[in-house]
């Protein structure tokens, strides 16, 4: 993978743009978009500001991609704006893809981050040169239930203000949550989601240190992007840390071991460094959670025969709260006999 441009860190004052990139759920619940941007506001000292079109209907968002694309391409083009942060994941952010000029990323390196459909997003980062952040929206993470987690709200805070190498990545080791509360049921707003013991990091087979740049996102989203002009040719995958997720529709165990196959068939899985998988959504059983875990060690190792390639799990990004921020195309460590992972590089520039 080329070298992807950083971007140049946040500092409190700055202004940062809200983006719908696809689902309207500002809209759909505009008093916990309140509390996100808020706590973004409050916490940061960030200035947050809608795009022209961020609190459209769902509906009206839906039938719009090009104004959806229109929105992403005014915040990278604005001066003023230093950062630009996803409300909201979705389904359709594929749709945006014919109405995006790269140019337009590639001549404005700024702060993006989100997670979930936003990894189209993050392709098109990807293509323009530019290293985006797989990290948290304001509609979950920032408007969480309760307040967001510490663990979140540090990790967004080390990684996009801060300048120092990120060092170990620490995992969360006191609770995690994939519960769902309903957001449209009013007394929810201040009722914490039910947490369970975390389980992980599982390292389930490598040996000493491996490094490669980051690439992945949510995988039913991946499969989205196949074949299209996003989707990056196999020099870009060679020795990368692929990172993949499940969303909380919880995709069947099965589904996912046919989509892994396609990345064996494709050529990816023998030429990447690593694989890392986030926590799934899931129940507080544990052989729920491990499900994907044996689907994946199952492809890797015996179908594909890569008994040596380093399988890490159940870590915190993606669908799983709180969540830590995954630079993108930016080297991870993998230290398999130590069981660490690090960042060795600081994510963000200085002014």
């Amino acid at each position: 993978m080329k070298l992807l441009q950083k971007p140049k860190k946040l500092c409190p004052g700055d202004k940062v743009a809200a983006v719908s990139l696809s689902w309207g759920g500002a809209a759909a619940f505009p008093d916990r978009y309140a509390c996100g941007k808020k706590f973004l506001q409050d916490q940061f000292g960030l200035e947050v500001v809608e795009s022209r079109h961020a609190l459209r209907d769902p509906a009206w968002l839906a039938a719009n991609p090009k104004a959806r694309a229109d929105d992403l391409m005014e915040a990278f083009a604005d001066p003023s704006i230093k950062g630009i942060f996803s409300i909201i994941g979705g389904d359709d952010s594929v749709r945006m893809e014919p109405f995006v000029d790269l140019n337009v990323i590639r001549s404005n390196p700024k702060v993006f981050m989100g997670y979930s459909d936003t990894t189209v997003s993050h392709f098109m980062c990807l293509k323009a040169g530019l290293s985006s952040f797989y990290g948290p929206s304001i509609l979950a993470e920032f408007a969480e239930n309760g307040g967001c987690f510490a663990f979140t709200a540090e990790a967004v805070r080390r990684t996009l203000f801060c300048t120092e190498p990120l060092g170990a990545w620490e995992p969360e080791r006191t609770a995690w949550t994939g519960h769902i509360l309903s957001w449209g049921v009013p007394e929810n707003r201040e009722r914490r989601r039910p947490v369970s013991a975390p389980l992980g990091p599982r390292f389930l087979q490598g040996s000493g240190t491996v490094e490669g740049p980051l690439l992945g996102g949510c995988i039913e989203v991946l499969e989205m992007l196949r074949a299209t002009p996003l989707w990056p040719g196999l020099d870009v995958w060679k020795d990368a840390v692929l990172f993949l997720e499940t969303s909380e529709e919880r995709p069947a165990p099965d589904l996912f071991r046919r989509w892994l196959r396609g990345y064996a068939s494709m050529g990816i899985l023998p030429i990447v460094k690593a694989v890392l998988l986030g926590r799934p959504m899931s129940g507080p059983g544990y052989e729920e959670m491990t499900a994907y875990d044996a689907v994946l060690q199952s492809v890797v190792r015996e179908e594909c025969g890569l008994k040596d390639l380093p399988l890490v799990t159940q870590l915190d990004f993606g669908h799983s709260d709180p969540q830590g921020v995954l630079p993108i195309g930016q080297p991870l460590r993998i230290d398999c006999d130590r069981r660490v992972l690090s960042l060795p590089e600081p994510a963000v520039l200085p002014l």
